[in-house]
């Protein structure tokens, strides 16, 4: 796997936007309930409301902006996710038992990827999932799936 950028792409920062058709729910989620910090925040700037979040310092960030006029956002794919690779057990419990107290209850994923490795989905306002997996990806080894018991055939006894 190549972990450098391509010399002709000097990309120094990365931002993902998305429309929200409840700006200030979906930046409550975001902001003080999942505890992301506010990077900007504008009101009304030519009819858009939006807000940066993410990491002070770290360059990749989420962007949640709506407009009165425009059309509803496209319905969430159950495989579009906000991924947070947390930094252990400990950081996933807490950030979920935050969710959790602020009236958010995890939901099933698509499959069973993130659940059989330890991860806990919730959803925002608009119904897209947010992943809160405990290990950081591209660090620390992906975890193995929890072993499911497979029940084994009794044995008989066996006489003559």
């Amino acid at each position: 796997m190549n972990d450098a950028w391509p010399t002709h792409l000097a990309v120094g920062a990365l931002r993902f936007a998305r429309p929200t058709a409840g700006f200030d729910e979906t930046l409550t989620f975001y902001r003080d309930d999942l505890g992301l910090p506010v990077l900007a925040e504008w009101r009304g700037k030519e009819g858009w409301d939006g807000a940066v979040l993410g990491l002070p310092g770290a360059p990749v960030h989420l962007e949640i902006t709506h407009h009165p006029d425009s059309p509803p956002p496209p319905a969430p794919h159950p495989e579009n996710q906000l991924v947070l690779y947390l930094r252990g057990p400990e950081a996933r419990d807490a950030a979920a038992a935050r969710l959790t107290a602020r009236g958010h209850r995890p939901v099933a994923g698509p499959d069973d990827y993130w659940r059989a490795r330890g991860a806990v989905l919730f959803t925002d306002p608009d119904g897209w999932r947010v992943v809160l997996a405990p290990w950081v990806f591209g660090v620390d080894p992906v975890p193995r799936p929890a072993s499911r018991a497979v029940p084994r055939p009794a044995s008989r006894a066996v006489s003559d």
